[in-house]
């Protein structure tokens, strides 16, 4: 394996969905209202992240004072921070516009919802199961740079900097023993709210997309920022292993994917 490159690497990661399977009465509730099929994990990754930055900041300032915008209640979340799921579709389109013009590099995790798995694997932990995700995510990553920068976006007052900085360490230790060696580049691992970090709009949007190909079947958002998914792993897709593991060479389509069972399941006691 070759010696880290002596310099830095940013990361930001974010989910789109949730790892929410049951309701507070045990009662399974993947695919009904309020609870996603899907938990997708990215990150985007940067050698030259204020670029990124500067560029988002030039866009929400041009969006805040545009007149066409005035007295649209969602702005005021706008203000604060990109976010795909609350901005203005004409908002939208300007900001996958510019993220295909930006240079970054982008990898996932879709984990689809299957409650044996869950149970099974995880025994019925959303924290271990979204950990895994974690680990999954960035097994393959960590030893190219030195310097390995790694932003969370912050939910509230939720701070997971602890448990997902030993979820990633787990994923090096399983690149080290797969490889026969030993990672020696540094790890930082920091939460961070949207509103303070730009470059997490940016991984917030590229989950969008993704999220949108699966449960929506549009692809037009993806098709937009394609060129910078290096990597989309969908994890629990068996029946289309091993090409469930979507690179440059296997391009991903939702067409190739196993259909994603999107409709209500019915509810029992865990």
């Amino acid at each position: 394996m070759r010696k880290p490159k002596p310099s830095s690497n940013w990361f930001f990661v974010d989910e789109s969905g949730d790892p929410t399977f049951y309701d507070r009465k045990g009662n399974l509730i993947v695919g009904r209202e309020g609870c996603s099929p899907i938990l997708v994990l990215g990150f985007i990754e940067t050698q030259q992240p204020e670029p990124i930055r500067q560029a988002l900041q030039r866009l929400q300032s041009e969006v805040l004072a545009d007149p066409y915008f005035e007295g649209v209640p969602s702005l005021a979340k706008t203000a604060v921070a990109f976010h795909a799921k609350d901005d203005l579709p004409e908002i939208r389109y300007r900001i996958f516009k510019l993220l295909s013009e930006l240079d970054f590099k982008a990898q996932f995790v879709v984990a689809r919802k299957i409650e044996r798995v869950f149970r099974n694997s995880f025994h019925a932990s959303e924290g271990e199961f979204y950990d895994h995700l974690v680990s999954h995510l960035f097994k393959n990553t960590l030893h190219r740079y030195q310097q390995n920068l790694v932003y969370f976006a912050k939910r509230g007052s939720r701070s997971r900097q602890a448990p997902l900085s030993n979820a990633i360490r787990r994923g090096v230790a399983q690149f080290e023993l797969q490889w026969n060696t030993r990672v020696t580049s540094d790890v930082t691992v920091q939460a961070q709210m949207p509103k303070g970090e730009p470059c997490l709009s940016v991984i917030d949007y590229m989950n969008w997309a993704v999220y949108r190909a699966f449960t929506h079947g549009e692809m037009r958002y993806y098709r937009q920022v394609e060129q910078h998914v290096s990597l989309l792993v969908d994890l629990y897709d068996t029946e289309n292993y091993p090409k469930n593991w979507y690179t440059r060479k296997n391009a991903f389509d939702i067409k190739k994917i196993t259909p994603l069972q999107l409709g209500p399941v019915t509810g029992r006691t865990a």
